[in-house]
């Protein structure tokens, strides 16, 4: 509610029945300018108080907020903006509130990007001030990253997970406020955010890859031996070489070629048996989990349903046969 003018009562005309005013008193040029100030001051201060003015701050009176929603700088981007705010300044101001814990300095709400310009170019940063709580704080600068950022899926994921984290509520209805989004996509991201934090900042980003991918990295990890695989691949001098997304495609990559690897490497037994009149030839083949019979030659049809008639007589002959071996 805008402040009334202290001085309204004594500078308009008075209600009816009221003591009239001195005659030679006049609303003069000067007086209604004073008037006019007042009501401009009173004004700005409620626009102040509700955090709807812009003010210039001093940079390093600013620190950045205390949750992050970026994996990594685009320094392209950056650079494009620094230029663009070197030639026409900045058009659109940050938003700050003050400091929750340290007087006299102030915490980003978003515009970080903005701030680390005014930085290097040694200018005062365009800002509004409001006084927010911790929950408005966050809300605040995921909506608008969401609507001005173009931040990533695995970011946003991150961002979610950190969120979370909080435990603002029982149910994360502020995080799904945070991100504009729905309870089904939220799970997906928290999901995919489990991926550990080391790997995640090795790959970045990566901007062009989408939900699904990133679901099919965390299938992989959810095995030990990709996960160890994986680890030992972003910490080698090389891994961060090329893009997030040349990254990201390596590591996928490698932790197929893994599995596959694995696969091709398990030996195998193989035996060969016929008889002597050579009607029927078999060939046996073990891999330490299925065994494979297969037979040939004349014999090999009538043998093969011989053996499938006989399956329960072969089996109880084999347990009795190996029982009586344990009991030796």
């Amino acid at each position: 509610m805008a402040r009334k003018n202290p001085f309204a009562s004594v500078m308009t005309e008075a209600p009816s029945g009221a003591r009239e005013p001195l005659p030679e008193f006049r609303m003069s040029g000067a007086s209604k300018s004073i008037l006019s100030s007042i009501d401009e001051l009173a004004a700005q201060a409620d626009k102040l108080r509700a955090g709807q003015t812009v003010v210039e701050l001093e940079p390093e009176l600013i620190d950045g907020s205390f949750v992050s929603d970026r994996l990594e700088e685009d320094e392209n981007e950056y650079n494009e903006l620094l230029e663009a705010i070197r030639d026409r300044g900045q058009d659109t101001p940050i938003l700050v509130r003050p400091h929750p814990s340290l007087g006299g300095r102030y915490m980003v709400v978003y515009g970080h990007r903005r701030l680390r310009v005014a930085k290097a170019l040694g200018r005062k940063v365009f800002a509004v001030v409001k006084e927010m709580r911790d929950e408005d704080h966050v809300v605040a600068q995921g909506q608008e990253n969401s609507a001005r950022a173009n931040l990533s899926f695995i970011e946003r994921a991150v961002f979610a997970h950190t969120l979370s984290q909080l435990h603002y509520d029982n149910d994360n209805a502020v995080v799904m406020r945070a991100l504009s989004t729905d309870r089904a996509t939220l799970s997906k991201m928290l999901s995919v955010a489990a991926i550990p934090r080391d790997i995640l900042d090795a790959i970045g980003a990566a901007k062009t890859i989408g939900r699904d991918r990133w679901y099919e990295l965390k299938t992989l990890l959810e095995k030990p031996a990709h996960l160890d695989a994986a680890t030992r691949l972003v910490g080698e001098n090389g891994f961060s070489e090329g893009s997030a997304e040349e990254r990201f495609n390596r590591l996928v990559e490698h932790l197929k070629r893994s599995g596959r690897a694995a696969k091709v490497a398990t030996p195998k037994s193989v035996q060969k048996w016929a008889p002597e009149d050579k009607r029927i030839a078999a060939s046996m083949s073990s891999d330490g989990r299925n065994f494979t019979l297969a037979l040939k030659s004349k014999d090999a049809l009538d043998f093969g349903k011989f053996l499938s008639d006989n399956l329960a007589d072969l089996y109880a002959a084999f347990r009795s046969k190996r029982e009586s071996s344990q009991g030796e």
